[in-house]
């Protein structure tokens, strides 16, 4: 499942897809204090943090065909949780950008949300504020946008106005 960057922030019940996008897209800091009653003991790796990158490819007009946009740096890493067995969940994360840190709380949180006896406590001690912060930004850049919007009617309006007066004169 691919997630556009401002694709809107919706109150779904939890899939492993939705809440990978969101701690991808979540500012390390939230991660931080959501995830600091849970990192405890390091993880155990299957694969260390590291960074590369990926091609990323974007539509003409958003629908149209495909083109490769370019080349973004991205750190991916594997865990299991420290104490796990080889039955439990592994954690997976791949997040835009060179930090460990990010990639490994993600990982954690990743493999964490796969049991459900946790998930409704971290959805609430870290989703919610991930999608609180998220959706703020998203307002941010919506007002943003907004003040540097024009009317071309107006505009078109504006420039008739000064031929008619020209004309009656």
């Amino acid at each position: 499942m691919l997630h556009a960057f401002d694709s809107p922030i919706t109150e779904r019940p939890l899939s492993r897809p939705d809440w990978m996008a969101l701690l991808a897209r979540a500012p390390l800091e939230v991660l931080e204090a959501g995830m600091g009653p849970f990192d405890q003991a390091p993880p155990r790796w299957l694969r260390a943090p590291e960074t590369g990158l990926m091609m990323v490819q974007g539509r003409a007009g958003g629908t149209g065909e495909r083109f490769n946009l370019g080349e973004v740096t991205v750190t991916r890493c594997a865990l299991r949780l420290p104490g796990a067995s080889l039955r439990t969940p592994v954690g997976v994360a791949y997040v835009m950008g060179r930090s460990h840190r990010h990639a490994q709380l993600a990982a954690m949180a990743d493999a964490l949300l796969q049991d459900p006896s946790q998930q409704a406590t971290l959805d609430l001690q870290l989703l919610q504020p991930v999608r609180e912060h998220l959706a703020h930004q998203q307002v941010q850049r919506q007002q943003r946008v907004q003040s540097t919007k024009v009317e071309f009617f107006t505009v078109a309006r504006e420039s008739g106005n000064a031929e008619d007066d020209e004309e009656g004169a």
